[in-house]
């Protein structure tokens, strides 16, 4: 969930003591949360609170007064921890449990982009007062994460080399620090994407915070610390694709892309329409974010092809575009699809199919599936580097499952044969 909408959510019911100040309250929540904290004046604060602006003056000294008094009176980031917690799905292990608190978290500071550069790049305005609140208001969301854990793990707690309180802290810091950097910044090359970040977090915890053979890893653990999900088969990516094909054109065209081309969430969002080319022989995408490489887009999916280089899925998307907006994929608003907005419209197409594993398909799985089959196909780990702009020791996991499919494949082979 966006800190706007848990903005929304922690408001409380003006008192008559304090009527005023909770009009202004409640106005700044409402207009932060539609246009952000930058794009929203005092005056328009005062409008729609219907007050007097010099009031809003009086009562917080100026908007960044404000700010601080809608955080610490709406309790944003405990909140803010508090539904995050929530929205959490059950997890098998340590690892899995941190990666999909990181990964929920940084989904809603994605969404918050005026609140978050507001509160770093305006922080020096801030009288000690304030400073002391918001970090009041930080350490006990902090404190609620870590209860979450210590909840969770139980007794396997007392195998963790740091408290739990440093662990969540730790964890946090290093959260908003990538949002930070991700909200501020662009072409740093510190991270290939978010799923790359989230793999040295959760591999640097691991490391740093359990001793070694503390946690056995489940199969889920394993994938997430040695940075490979486990690829689909393929009866299973066929079937998400003709699902997508069912829900709708965007659907399905993203669907395409994450099988066709190999490319992570976080790229597929930040692709416009001029990232695109396709002629009668050839389909690709020019990539601008981390590592800038061209990457083609395969009409053959698993043995199976999925239209032409001029007809296909993708372009069937592109064609039905009725607006002028530049990126590739809209969310449900008419503005460029968000990383949670994906993965939502992801868990709608696979919430009815289950893996061998037991569990639903991951986005991240989509991406070690084409790994995976163009290492098949005859590319090389030369030729994977390029294409993905992964190291050699990313890849080379990848290459171990590839050749074991290819044994498997020449076995069946033989059975047909007698």
């Amino acid at each position: 969930m966006a800190i706007a909408t848990h903005l929304q959510k922690s408001s409380v019911m003006p008192s008559p003591r304090n009527l005023t100040r909770q009009k202004l309250i409640h106005a700044a929540i409402k207009l932060f949360a539609s246009q952000g904290v930058n794009e929203t004046t005092t005056k328009q604060i005062a409008e729609l609170a219907q007050v007097n602006e010099v009031t809003l003056f009086r009562q917080f000294g100026n908007k960044h007064g404000l700010l601080l008094a809608v955080i610490e009176d709406a309790d944003v980031f405990s909140q803010l921890g508090q539904n995050l917690i929530a929205d959490l799905p059950p997890a098998s292990g340590l690892a899995q449990m941190l990666r999909e608190y990181a990964n929920t978290c940084l989904q809603a500071l994605e969404q918050t982009p005026a609140v978050i550069r507001s509160l770093v790049g305006e922080s020096g305005q801030y009288s000690i007062e304030n400073r002391q609140g918001l970090g009041r208001s930080f350490d006990l969301a902090n404190r609620r994460v870590a209860k979450y854990l210590k909840t969770n793990l139980g007794e396997s707690k007392s195998d963790l080399q740091l408290p739990t309180e440093q662990l969540v802290s730790l964890l946090n810091t290093l959260l908003f620090g990538y949002a930070t950097i991700e909200l501020t910044s662009e072409f740093h090359g510190l991270w290939r994407d978010r799923e790359d970040f989230l793999d040295r977090v959760v591999a640097l915890f691991l490391a740093g915070a359990v001793p070694q053979g503390t946690f056995a890893p489940t199969a889920i653990d394993r994938a997430d610390a040695q940075s490979v999900p486990l690829d689909l088969p393929e009866p299973i990516v066929h079937q998400i694709l003709q699902q997508a094909k069912k829900h709708s054109l965007q659907t399905y065209a993203i669907a395409y892309v994450l099988f066709g081309a190999g490319l992570s969430a976080s790229e597929i969002v930040c692709l416009n329409r001029s990232n695109h080319l396709s002629t009668s022989d050839r389909q690709l995408f020019q990539i601008t974010q981390g590592s800038a490489r061209q990457v083609p887009i395969n009409q053959w999916i698993m043995g199976k092809r999925y239209g032409s280089y001029l007809k296909n899925p993708l372009t069937q998307w592109l064609k039905s575009r009725k607006d002028d907006r530049a990126a590739l994929f809209l969310g449900t608003d008419g503005n460029p699809l968000t990383e949670a907005g994906l993965h939502q419209e992801w868990q709608e197409l696979v919430r009815e199919i289950i893996t061998t594993t037991g569990e639903a398909p991951i986005v991240r799985q989509t991406q070690s599936t084409w790994c995976v089959e163009m290492l098949m196909r005859g590319l090389t780990i030369e030729a994977m580097q390029t294409l993905t702009g992964w190291a050699a020791n990313h890849i080379e996991p990848h290459v171990l499952r590839a050749k074991e499919q290819t044994v498997l494949n020449q076995a069946f082979n033989l059975d047909k044969t007698g």
